[in-house]
């Protein structure tokens, strides 16, 4: 007999999404139960109202009044009834075999605490489809194999991962004060508590890519800024790709910096820049449909770069050396 899941979807102000993503839930092919839990966020648009709106009784609606991801995700599980539970954001909805996928990978070996698959974007305009684009390149994200793709095998980190629910109040659930990278700092425990995170790129999920290279620069930057909190809790780095943003701002810092001081520098200095433009191009290029593309997805890659790496060092500032805790303009939403 197949263990029942919980797919458990955190949400605010989602009416354009949650109904396609609901629906891609009930269509799977999986022979055991499943129940959908949507824990919204007070949304003020008409999110609740279409959840409500689907007549079954695997269809749940849960209340978030404090509106942050990660108490979401702790009410989800909850409120859960199944043995297994799957996170899925808003904005993305399954592809076929998606749950019975990884419920086998989890079912197949009890050392695997955490299954999942390769996200695949989604662009509705311009921006979004370069935006979309230099996110599946290891030039931009680095060996996000849930990102970029890969072979199947064990891993660091994925999105939108299962997990046997026994093992959340295991590691002690979701941190609350964590308003960005609760996931990853959730698969961190995972691992630390003994588990292994399993990759399977034949799991997938469409997910809606932000729109705005503004937006993108928000959530980046929040999400640098987040890391140094989540490392300063557990004292330790807890991925080595992470680094390279803030290098990348340090030497960019430190390149023109040098270049005042010893105007020689500069010939140094402009030959590291422009060999970061032609990685940064010819990876464009590689990831696009065309060499014209693959110019115009060029300038995301240090767009990426530059904020995660800029909020990484300010979290450094405020976290390790002012002792500080979150400011309140960190937790605010980027999808606004």
């Amino acid at each position: 007999m197949e263990p029942k899941v919980s797919i458990i979807i955190p949400c605010r102000n989602e009416e354009r999404y949650i109904v396609k993503n609901i629906e891609s839930i009930l269509a799977q092919d999986y022979l055991g139960e499943l129940e959908v839990i949507v824990v919204d966020g007070m949304s003020t648009d008409k999110t609740r109202e279409f959840v409500l709106s689907f007549d079954d009784s695997r269809v749940k609606l849960v209340d978030n009044e404090a509106q942050f991801t990660p108490h979401a995700l702790n009410l989800g599980v909850k409120n859960a009834t199944g043995e297994i539970f799957i996170i899925l954001g808003g904005h993305a909805f399954l592809t076929e075999g998606f749950v019975r996928r990884n419920v086998k990978i989890l079912k197949h070996d009890s050392s695997i605490g955490c299954a999942g698959g390769q996200i695949l974007n989604i662009h509705e305009n311009e921006a979004s489809e370069l935006i979309s684009k230099a996110m599946t390149s290891p030039f931009g994200v680095g060996n996000a194999t849930f990102r970029t793709g890969g072979k199947a095998g064990f891993v660091d980190t994925v999105a939108f991962g299962a997990y046997w629910k026994r093992i959340h109040y295991e590691i002690g659930g979701f941190d609350e004060d964590l308003v960005r990278n609760q996931d990853d700092e959730y698969n961190y425990k995972v691992v630390k508590a003994g588990y292994k995170i399993y990759f399977d790129p034949y799991i997938v999920s469409n997910y809606y890519v932000r729109g705005s290279y503004s937006k993108l620069y928000r959530q980046y930057y929040q999400y640098g800024y987040w890391k140094v909190y989540v490392n300063k809790k557990h004292k330790t780095i807890t991925t080595i790709r992470q680094m390279i943003p803030l290098f990348f701002v340090l030497g960019l810092a430190g390149g023109v910096l040098l270049s005042l001081i010893w105007p020689f520098f500069w010939l140094v200095f402009f030959a590291g820049i422009s060999f970061y433009l032609l990685l940064a191009i010819v990876s464009g290029i590689r990831v696009g449909k065309s060499v014209l593309e693959g110019f115009r997805i060029a300038p995301v890659f240090p767009l990426l770069h530059f904020s995660y790496g800029l909020g990484y060092l300010v979290g450094i500032v405020a976290f390790i050396i002012l002792n500080k805790k979150p400011s309140n303009r960190s937790k605010s939403s980027t999808r606004a």
